[in-house]
């Protein structure tokens, strides 16, 4: 099976993201990253970009989509059976929310989905609670958009975040793949 992997900006839950690609990886996935250009390009006090992409080609063994148009074949040619995008930023949900392409991680989900072929949404923003409430909500009761259990990462000091538990995300992609309906519960 190949699973389209994008992540987008929330640089904090890169290292889990990247644990979760090796885990799809062991488990007998063919996994192809996508970045979003930010992603892709950004050094953050959480490792330089370089970092991130040398370990997403090693571990895949395949190339960075991270331009929109190198995103824009994946729905034509049916390149994914399935697209992750984990983490997704609330930046990143509004626009899916709001059938907005224009980076490569929303141009890939646009294109992806134009097949009705699953999107796995792994939830890391600081503001779930707050402005991207609406939008989760929303992409929980659009067609073809599952989501890796989430919940709030520090109830004290960050009280609208919540970030999804990256050590379900092969769990979630297996259930999906076998058509069954996720729980979208929250842990």
């Amino acid at each position: 099976m190949k699973i389209g992997f994008a992540l987008t900006g929330s640089f904090c839950t890169f290292s889990k993201a990247i644990a979760s690609v090796k885990d799809l990886v062991e488990n007998g996935y063919d996994v192809f990253p996508i970045m979003s250009e930010t992603s892709y390009s950004t050094d953050t006090r959480f490792g330089n970009a370089e970092f991130f992409r040398s370990q997403l080609t090693e571990i895949t063994g395949n190339g960075i989509i991270h331009k929109i148009e190198e995103a824009e074949p994946i729905g034509p040619k049916k390149l994914f059976d399935i697209l992750c995008i984990v983490p997704c930023t609330g930046n990143t949900l509004a626009k899916l929310a709001n059938g907005i392409a224009d980076t490569s991680v929303t141009m890939a989900a646009k294109s992806h989905l134009r097949n009705s072929r699953p999107v796995i949404i792994g939830v890391s923003t600081n503001d779930a609670l707050g402005g991207a409430a609406k939008n989760i909500g929303s992409l929980m009761n659009y067609k073809n958009y599952y989501f890796v259990p989430f919940g709030m990462d520090d109830c004290e000091h960050k009280t609208k975040s919540m970030v999804c538990d990256f050590s379900q995300v092969t769990d979630t992609v297996k259930k999906v793949a076998a058509g069954e309906e996720i729980l979208k519960k929250i842990f």
